[in-house]
């Protein structure tokens, strides 16, 4: 096998690798999905796939890290989240990681409204503060995961036209 097709192989698997990422939060999948763009893009000269279209897919993955971001933080300050709720959003979604796609899904809402509830001791605040940062955890990865397929759909549109 020559090193370009190991190339071409190692670019697809860092994309695909990249899409579970986008969704799982211990995979850096903007990263991963834009590296294996880059690769495929050198590995044949930016022949087909030109540096404006890595540029392009580069902006969409600050893009989409920013949104993923902004949009838990958000979800988050709306409902008045305490710092410990945050913290515990962050740990909730870590621990998330080792139980699975339910782990993944809800793990953030418990972490974020056992925060809020060990900073106030109010059982409704904490689910209501849980609840919306869990709703922007999950805009955040569907607006992630959309950029992401922007991402590999422009890719493929200049590797194919």
């Amino acid at each position: 096998m020559d090193g370009a097709t190991l190339g071409w192989i190692f670019a697809i698997i860092l994309m695909a690798v990249g899409v579970a990422g986008t969704v799982l939060p211990a995979l850096p999948g903007v990263v991963l999905v834009l590296g294996g763009i880059v690769l495929a893009a050198w590995v044949d000269n930016f022949t087909r796939v030109s540096v404006w279209v890595v540029a392009v897919c580069a902006v969409l993955a600050v893009l989409a890290w920013v949104t993923d971001y902004v949009a838990t933080i958000l979800g988050a300050k709306k409902a008045g989240a305490s710092k410990l709720a945050i913290v515990g959003a962050a740990l909730g979604t870590i621990a998330g990681i080792f139980m699975g796609l339910v782990g993944v899904l809800f793990m953030p809402f418990v972490g974020a409204a056992l925060g809020q509830y060990l900073s106030e001791r109010d059982t409704k605040r904490a689910a209501k503060v849980g609840l919306a940062t869990w709703l922007g955890l999950l805009v955040g990865t569907v607006v992630k995961l959309v950029l992401v397929f922007m991402m590999i759909g422009l890719f493929v549109a200049a590797l194919l036209l």
